[in-house]
């Protein structure tokens, strides 16, 4: 199976190195020297990732055959792609691979259903579930502790505990303000 591990950024110096966006809670598994990683656009690959290093708390790689900055600026955009045993799990008990939350049914822990998982969408400060609902429409469920309170794989179900308003109209307003 195949996972995306990495967006190349843009190139960084004239000797062909890029920065990247880690996709990936093992980068030091997925992208290190000597592995051979797919590409999409399929066309740019496979890369070979000749060496990597951090710089101001980016990841850089260069990889082989890519010698100046005019090689590393056509990669821009491209998404790194690694083979993955579909049995392997990750390291941590709470880790999951994007692959095992796709298609789980969303339920409160009441029990109400919610919907089903439809795509993954990894922000800087957090993931988020993308959940089609039963009529059609979607809605965006943090990936956080203090919501999604359990994923289990065996009953392919996502517990959730949402915060008013979250996946319905009835938000709570609380204000400081006396009322009068």
């Amino acid at each position: 199976m195949q996972l995306v591990v990495a967006r190349i950024g843009r190139a960084h110096g004239i000797k062909g190195e890029v920065t990247v966006e880690v996709r990936t809670d093992e980068p030091e598994l997925r992208l290190g020297p000597g592995a051979v990683l797919a590409t999409d656009p399929a066309a740019t690959g496979p890369l070979t990732i000749e060496s990597g290093r951090v710089h101001s708390g980016r990841l850089l790689l260069r990889f082989e055959g890519v010698r100046d900055r005019t090689g590393a600026e056509a990669l821009r955009n491209t998404l790194l792609i690694a083979e993955v045993d579909p049995e392997e799990l990750p390291e941590e008990e709470d880790e999951f691979y994007d692959h095992q939350l796709m298609d789980l049914d969303v339920v409160t822990q009441e029990g109400e259903e919610i919907g089903r998982i439809t795509e993954i969408s990894h922000l800087p400060s957090q993931d988020l579930f993308i959940v089609e609902r039963p009529d059609g429409s979607e809605v965006m469920i943090p990936f956080v502790q203090e919501i999604v309170v359990e994923i289990d794989l065996e009953e392919q179900k996502a517990v959730i505990d949402p915060p008013p308003g979250l996946i319905d109209d009835r938000a709570e307003i609380a204000s400081t303000r006396d009322e009068a």
